[in-house]
């Protein structure tokens, strides 16, 4: 079993970065392709991009030019480097592993991290 442990989460203001780690313990993220999730207040959960084990990219169009995934499989850790961050990217922000980088709904993930919170101040 593995688990997700997200940090790097904070208030940042409108057009600032932020970069948010993923750790994995328990097994090794090497074998999963990574999603990265937000969930805004009363609403569902958002794909936000997506890494596959060796380096492919997804992103939702929404972030896409903004938001950067990578991983360092030799630490079992992910990031979601942001940048020019806008209120509505407020949101708890969550990693997942899953079986493909193409896939982008909550369902087809296996395993969650308990999200970190990002706040962008207008």
């Amino acid at each position: 079993q593995v688990q997700l442990e997200e940090s790097g989460g904070g208030l940042v203001q409108a057009g600032g970065s932020l970069r948010l780690s993923c750790a994995g313990s328990g097994r090794t993220l090497s074998t999963y392709a990574m999603g990265w999730f937000r969930r805004a207040p009363g609403k569902e959960h958002e794909f936000v991009g997506a890494i596959s084990w060796r380096g492919n990219t997804n992103y939702a169009d929404s972030v896409k030019g903004r938001f950067t995934i990578s991983r360092d499989n030799a630490k079992n850790t992910v990031y979601l480097q942001m940048s020019s961050l806008k209120p509505e990217g407020t949101a708890g922000y969550y990693c997942a592993a899953g079986r493909s980088y193409h896939y982008t709904k909550k369902y087809e993930h296996e395993h969650w991290g308990q999200g970190t919170q990002v706040t962008v101040s207008s």
